[in-house]
């Protein structure tokens, strides 16, 4: 029989707690949308009346959302001391938010209820079971997440436990540990929930993990080995402080390595793109090394990797990319062979020769030692390739450029002209920009685009510098990477100069030379 664990995420409520990061309505109706097709079964959407967009949120939602998988989920508080759960707003902002799942937060720690509330403990315990009866006499399914839960019952078990027995004997169909300040290790926890678990034999579990301490991944799979049914946590791990237990791992450790059904399994193919969809849609840089989903996640350089990876894929790769929507990808640097070459050039759709790599080997080598850099710069290297191959760049032949700087009405300005050959046509092209960068790549994109309009097409996402030797003086070199990107990848390319404007020059336009190659092709 299928084991299984139910999957929740609360990455608009928990999440959106992570400094940096702040959602609208239609941000968080987005990703409701791409949580919904990736299959959890359950999305805590915010806090009723905390402020006007989680109203607004709500309200929308309600008109707006079709989910076909998961649940909506409204979280809240449990009513305050001394008045009932009928005469308490925020009990009855929850009440509005008209989802058929609630998730009440109460405590479970006695130094929190002692200092924090200001209550006592017979009290805090009637907070809980009055609330959730509330909402079960409303019709609605209850969750309860007990805050402070691993530090509360350190300090006093018995008093954790009747707040837990209290909710669940009130009809909350989850009990759910958290570990709030995020600095238990796997074998407290291991402890913890076995012990809980046998005190309230008939309850089903969740936990709730924060990574304070490195753990949240680790000491999610340890509460499911001893029989917590749901795991909470957000999508690429984000929320407060160093965030909450990431989803993208514990969902496929789960599934590809445990034997739990979490999402649909025709779903785990989706982990990546969604995770990325998710970042994208939160405006924040997705870390490339994040397990499972990064686009480092599978990406070699050692040349004994690359190596072996010809032969046998598994060589170095813990489970198929693929399984999560993933890839594998090399990348080569000083450290490339042979194998490395003939890999990534392979990855990019090229046959080259053995002579031909090491020509491309040598070339990476000593182009490395003047300061250039392949591992982020994949369109500079797969012009070498080409090049190595006997390609040679038709697109356009530089003859000069020149770059002009001002200051205008208290504003700097740049001014560029570039003078290239297109199909035997001399063109002379000149451009203002926000800086001389901006100008160059105006005026060359505009010496192109007559004969070639789909630069209209290909973006320049980021520019980057780097001092190689600032010791140096003015002799020192900088390294320039840029980023393209079309409407269906993204590549990289790199200049190095002692001149920032010459390597930036030669970044600009060998990254809009590969935007015209994929493009071309495609064609």
């Amino acid at each position: 029989m299928t084991k299984t664990v139910e999957i929740y995420d609360t990455t608009l409520r928990d999440g959106t707690q992570q400094e940096g990061i702040s959602l609208t309505p239609k941000d968080k109706l987005a990703i409701c949308r791409l949580l919904d097709n990736l299959g959890v079964a359950y999305i805590e959407g915010g806090w009723p009346g905390a402020n006007p967009k989680e109203d607004d949120f709500f309200a929308r939602a309600r008109d707006e959302l079709d989910l076909s998988t998961a649940k909506l989920v409204a979280f809240g508080s449990t009513r305050h001391k001394g008045i009932t759960a009928e005469d308490d707003e925020q009990v009855n902002n929850l009440l509005e938010a008209k989802t058929d799942t609630v998730c009440l937060v109460g405590k479970t720690w006695d130094y929190h209820v002692e200092h924090a509330l200001r209550t006592s403990l017979d009290e805090a315990v009637a907070m809980v079971a009055d609330t959730v009866a509330f909402f079960r006499s409303e019709g609605r399914e209850v969750f309860f997440d007990a805050e402070h839960f691993f530090d509360g019952y350190r300090s006093n078990p018995d008093f954790a436990v009747a707040v837990l027995q209290a909710a669940h004997d009130a009809g909350a169909a989850r009990l759910v540990m958290c570990d709030t300040n995020g600095g238990f290790l796997d074998h407290e926890v291991e402890r913890i929930v076995g012990e809980v678990t046998e005190r309230v034999s008939d309850g089903t579990f969740g936990c709730h993990f924060h990574n304070d301490s490195g753990m949240a991944v680790g000491n999610s799979l340890t509460a499911v080995r001893n029989g917590v049914y749901q795991v909470q946590g957000c999508v690429n791990g984000y929320g407060e402080r160093t965030g909450n237990a990431d989803l993208c791992t514990v969902i496929p450790n789960l599934s590809l390595k445990m034997g739990y059904e979490t999402i649909p399994e025709d779903n785990l193919g989706r982990l990546t793109h969604i995770s990325h969809n998710v970042a994208d849609v939160i405006n924040l840089t997705l870390d490339p090394h994040l397990p499972y989903v990064g686009s480092s996640a599978f990406t070699h350089k050692a040349g004994l990797h690359t190596s072996a990876l010809a032969r046998r894929p598994d060589a170095y790769e813990h489970l198929a990319p693929s399984a999560v929507g993933n890839r594998t990808r090399v990348v080569v640097s000083e450290l490339a062979g042979r194998s490395t070459v003939l890999a990534k050039a392979k990855e990019t759709g090229l046959e080259l020769t053995d002579e031909q790599a090491q020509d491309v080997v040598d070339t990476i080598k000593e182009k490395e030692h003047l300061g250039f850099q392949y591992e982020t710069a994949d369109g500079s290297f797969e012009l070498l390739a080409r090049e190595a191959s006997g390609w040679t760049q038709s697109f356009f032949t530089l003859e000069s450029y020149r770059v002009f700087v001002e200051r205008r009405d208290g504003d700097v300005v740049a001014e560029a002209t570039v003078k290239v050959l297109v199909d035997s046509e001399r063109i002379v092209s000149t451009r203002e920009g926000d800086g001389p960068v901006s100008a160059l790549d105006r005026a060359l994109r505009a010496a192109l685009r007559d004969r070639y309009p789909q630069v209209d097409g290909i973006k320049l996402t980021d520019y980057r510098v780097r001092d190689l030797d600032s010791s140096d003086g003015t002799s020192a070199r900088v390294r320039v990477l840029t980023e393209h990107a079309d409407a269906e990848t993204s590549w990289g390319s790199v200049g190095v100069h002692q001149d920032i404007i010459d390597a930036s020059w030669t970044a600009v336009s060998e990254g809009l030379v590969m935007g015209l190659v994929r493009n071309a092709e495609r064609a």
